[in-house]
């Protein structure tokens, strides 16, 4: 009981943290000085898929906290599993932002580790992701999320990354692609190796996902 309080409160605080870094990016607010990267306002912030999975985290995270909340009232018996393949679901998703960020782009941008955590991405590339992953595996309850389960963890890769692609070839020039519109820099050197991509991301987030999963699992037991 103990830890599904835990697991509530870590829930609501995600939640929380989304609408705050939400409110940040889309009005521009900074409470941090220096070079601006991966921020757009207002609509535009939806092309990243770091706002989008962040997004999708703290939604999945508030109606998480509800159903728990309904679990410690007994109003409910539990947690369905169609629920934690649902929090699965989000938590894969920022920990492919987190990933992606810290293994690759923070690697090819000047002062890329700094520029990464800066205002509202602070919440979006590295507090709202850790506690994601840490409140899945070690707090939120015994999912039994199989290795064939753990494949709903690409969902939000896969519907992203298909507008990511049909943006990427619609905006290609002899073989290239302007890094406006290839903002990740995925294809620059060449839309060729853009399968390339599709398998490493696949794999990542398949890896992701089974880990945590499984790991959620194993703790929970």
């Amino acid at each position: 009981m103990n830890r599904i309080k835990i697991s509530l409160t870590l829930n609501i605080i995600i939640a929380v943290l989304t609408v705050l870094g939400a409110v940040c990016m889309f009005t521009g607010f900074k409470f941090m000085t220096g070079p601006i990267m991966y921020e757009a306002h207002q609509m535009k912030m939806f092309k990243f898929f770091t706002v989008d999975s962040n997004l999708f985290m703290g939604l999945v995270a508030l109606i998480f906290a509800i159903k728990q909340y309904r679990v410690l009232t007994k109003k409910d018996k539990k947690i369905s599993k169609k629920m934690y393949i649902l929090k699965l679901m989000a938590t894969s998703g920022v920990a492919l932002t987190f990933s992606v960020v810290f293994l690759y782009l923070s690697w090819i941008i000047d002062n890329g580790f700094y520029v990464m955590i800066m205002n509202s991405n602070l919440f979006f590339h590295l507090i709202i992701p850790v506690l994601s992953m840490i409140t899945f595996m070690f707090f939120d309850g015994h999912s039994g999320i199989n290795y064939k389960e753990a494949l709903f963890g690409l969902t939000p890769m896969l519907i992203y990354g298909t507008y990511y692609i049909i943006n990427i070839l619609i905006h290609r020039e002899n073989g290239k692609v302007s890094p406006i519109y290839d903002w990740y820099w995925f294809v620059q050197l060449g839309v060729w190796f853009l399968p390339i991509v599709l398998i490493i991301i696949t794999l990542l987030t398949y890896i992701l996902s089974l880990l945590l999963s499984k790991v959620n699992n194993k703790q929970s037991k």
